[in-house]
């Protein structure tokens, strides 16, 4: 990975830690489930030619710790008033945003309060089974795997959930970009504390989120709505689909799967520029 600026951001109730690179417009990746910054790495460093890039810690994940307990109730707006603070704090202005899975959430509750803060956003793959035509289903079946978490274990629940977000097939990164191994073991402590926060105060509360579906489309001239290459058919990309549909816009197509990201991060970046730029202009 190259080098970045690592910074940290006080907010109400937390502590944000987040790494810069790069110079130009500012663009905010918001992270998966999993909270964490570095899994973005080789993709912001591609990005940071073009781009000021940020990364962080969402509130409560790894080095971004709490000042109190979770209010669960008004945790995603908490996640989308950190977003906008990061950009108002290190950007010029609105900013470009990429959030995908669980940021993809704050992404598009980031654009529905804030969109004057957007130039332009691209949301890959939010698990956001509210729009769906048997959203209840989804959200039982959801109820359900916390259920198992809680009774049988992290270890049992886990297949389940990979396999429903389209987590299934190759999730590392390609031969060269591979983390050093004390950085990988510093990240995989650190998600395996993450992973516990995640069933505790996201698994229930981020899918079930109602969007403001006008606000959003009176927004929609700046936002990118996108799916995986290699899951654009999958669940994981369904409600997508469906709000794309809802707000009249066509899906985009990045390189990969639901982690595109981490699996084809160089095609990934150079394919989120140039829609991040097309839709920006």
């Amino acid at each position: 990975m190259g080098t970045a600026t690592v910074g940290r951001l006080s907010v109400p109730g937390a502590s944000i830690y987040y790494e810069v690179r790069g110079s130009g417009p500012a663009l905010l990746l918001i992270s998966t489930g999993n909270g964490d910054a570095t899994p973005f790495g080789a993709m912001a460093d591609r990005l940071a030619e073009r781009f000021t890039v940020i990364s962080y810690d969402r509130r409560g994940f790894s080095r971004s710790p709490l000042d109190g307990p979770v209010d669960d109730d008004r945790r995603l707006d908490d996640d989308a008033d950190d977003a906008r603070r990061l950009l108002e704090h290190l950007g010029d202005g609105p900013g470009y945003v990429m959030g995908t899975c669980s940021g993809g959430i704050v992404a598009l509750a980031l654009l529905q309060r804030y969109p004057e803060q957007v130039a332009a956003m691209v949301v890959h793959e939010p698990p956001l089974v509210s729009v769906l035509p048997d959203a209840r289903r989804w959200l039982d079946f959801h109820d359900e795997l916390y259920t198992v978490y809680r009774t049988e274990g992290e270890e049992v629940a886990r297949p389940i959930f990979r396999t429903y977000a389209g987590l299934d097939g190759e999730t590392r990164p390609p031969a060269g970009f591979e983390l050093p191994e004390q950085v990988l073991a510093d990240l995989l402590s650190r998600l395996r504390e993450n992973q516990v926060f995640w069933y505790e105060h996201e698994l229930l509360t981020y899918p079930a989120w109602q969007p403001d579906v006008d606000a959003l489309r009176a927004a929609a001239g700046r936002l990118v709505l996108a799916g995986g290459s290699a899951s654009h058919e999958h669940f994981s990309c369904l409600p997508n689909v469906v709000l794309a549909e809802q707000l009249g816009i066509e899906l985009a197509i990045l390189p990969g799967g639901h982690v595109g990201h981490i699996t084809h991060p160089i095609e990934y970046a150079e394919t989120l520029s140039r829609v991040l730029g097309d839709t920006g202009s």
